[in-house]
């Protein structure tokens, strides 16, 4: 196989075997991962490779692609950074069976899961994670580093900031923009903007006040 479809894993824990999941349902060669340490379990079989911090990650990679598997925001955004200055080759993953239009743009490092429809002139940025299911309606924009869970539905021009969390089955209004560092918990539905950062939920959402 070429080393075009050659793929290393930054992180192997859940979300990363979801990764390894669209990888290999899209053709590529799962080369192994690092992490800090050595994962116990080893549900992939596949070869680790050391704490990608000790190694000179450039020169190991070589041309392979690298993608960084971590759910965290705060994690992901740090590895995507490591790998731009590196210059070491970046992609986007998705699924074969999500729709993607043909006008929509999205950022490299993002995952895109099974059954995800992204719909048209809709924008992606960077190491996004746009989960089983959810829908990203026509014009929407999704900030950098942002998290899209299962089933969640945009509504068409709804903009989210970078590093947000939108949980599983919320629903975003039509038009609604959402600031950076918001989360959005699970089932909410938010029916107006959202200018700080916080976290809000309910039907309709409110800001959880702790």
């Amino acid at each position: 196989m070429s080393k075009n479809k050659h793929i290393y894993f930054l992180g192997y824990s859940g979300h990363a075997y979801v990764a390894i999941d669209v990888a290999n349902s899209s053709g590529y060669y799962v080369k192994g991962y690092f992490d800090q340490q050595e994962n116990k379990e080893n549900p992939y079989d596949i070869q680790y490779f050391g704490n990608e911090a000790n190694i000179d990650l450039k020169d190991f990679v070589n041309d392979c692609y690298v993608f960084p598997a971590m759910g965290s925001n705060t994690i992901r955004k740090r590895l995507h950074t490591l790998l731009k200055q590196l210059n070491i080759k970046q992609l986007v993953l998705a699924h074969p069976t999500a729709f993607i239009s043909d006008t929509a743009v999205i950022g490299e490092s993002s995952l895109i899961n099974p059954n995800v429809s992204i719909n048209a002139l809709a924008r992606i940025g960077k190491a996004c994670i746009i989960n089983t299911g959810s829908i990203i309606e026509h014009e929407c924009h999704i900030g950098n580093y942002s998290h899209i869970a299962p089933g969640a539905v945009l509504a068409g021009n709804v903009k989210i900031g970078e590093n947000c969390f939108v949980g599983a089955r919320a629903v975003i209004k039509q038009g609604v923009s959402i600031a950076d560092n918001v989360i959005v918990g699970a089932g909410s539905v938010v029916l107006n903007n959202i200018d700080g950062k916080g976290t809000w939920v309910g039907n309709p959402a409110k800001q959880l006040i702790k």
